[in-house]
């Protein structure tokens, strides 16, 4: 993701205080993501003496999905948010939806991402190296082939939890944001929650490992928000459909009775294209 211009926060850090700032503040466009693939708005808000960069991506710019057909991309992204809050693990940059320029959207924290890290890599192998997990085989050309691998890393196998809780059916090396801090954000789940099995990501890496016990520890208090009465449920309920808290709630338990990362189904594309 680029945008026109960056304008560096100032007093405002993820997370409850960032949220109400992006409910609450004023917004002023800046210039248009000219990348992204729907309508994306490079904006400022500001509230209170409080300013922050961020994304404003409103539902009058989505593209209709054949697939998606209920809900919008800004809600998505929005339920999103409220699940990665759920796992105390704050893996989705502070998301809200509200009105705008352009009418309701999604408006989310703009993360400035840190080019040393290394999250993925080709390599000239057949297995990974230390520190790295393979994802398969890629096409570089001249009908030769490398080795598509990421890191060994806890942040991402936390992320590639979250993503098979939403059913994230694009999560591609773009759409992961590591920060000079340390931490590192998700971006982009407009096409999450799907009530069929549409897992596509490059973090295959764990597939059919044990989960870990942090991971069995949230998948457990995830279990308890999405039952009935439950706070993350009655947060999705505005986002979603009942049948996608549904089989969020079901693709909870199946992790939680398996107690491992899921595999690649077969019947829809493991990996996204492009990857990048």
């Amino acid at each position: 993701m680029s945008a026109p211009e960056r304008i560096p926060p100032r007093g405002v850090t993820p997370g409850a205080p960032a949220a109400e700032l992006l409910a609450r503040g004023e917004l002023t466009v800046r210039g248009r993501i000219r990348d992204a693939s729907n309508a994306a708005l490079f904006c400022t808000v500001a509230h209170d003496g409080q300013e922050a960069s961020c994304v404003y991506k409103p539902v009058a710019g989505e593209r209709p999905l054949w697939d998606f057909p209920d809900g919008t991309l800004a809600e998505r992204e929005v339920a999103a948010y409220e699940v990665s809050e759920a796992t105390g693990w704050g893996l989705v940059p502070p998301t809200v939806l509200r009105d705008g320029p352009y009418g309701e959207g999604m408006v989310q924290l703009w993360i400035e991402a840190s080019p040393e890290a290394e999250l993925l890599a080709l390599v000239d192998a057949e297995e990974p190296g230390p520190g790295w997990k393979a994802i398969g085989f890629a096409e570089v050309g001249e009908g030769r082939t490398a080795l598509l691998v990421h890191a060994d890393d806890e942040r991402l196998r936390r992320m590639a939890v979250l993503d098979a809780v939403i059913n994230n059916a694009d999560r591609k090396g773009g759409h992961l944001l590591p920060t000079s801090d340390g931490r590192l954000y998700g971006i982009d789940h407009g096409v999450t929650f799907h009530v069929d099995d549409k897992l596509r990501t490059l973090l295959w890496g764990w597939a059919g490992e044990p989960l870990p016990a942090q991971a069995l520890d949230v998948l457990k208090a995830l279990k308890d928000a999405l039952g009935d009465g439950g706070a993350l449920a009655a947060r999705l309920a505005g986002l979603i459909t009942p049948a996608e808290t549904d089989a969020t709630r079901a693709r909870v338990e199946a992790l939680l009775a398996s107690g491992r990362h899921p595999e690649p189904g077969g019947e829809w594309p493991a990996i996204p294209w492009p990857p990048v």
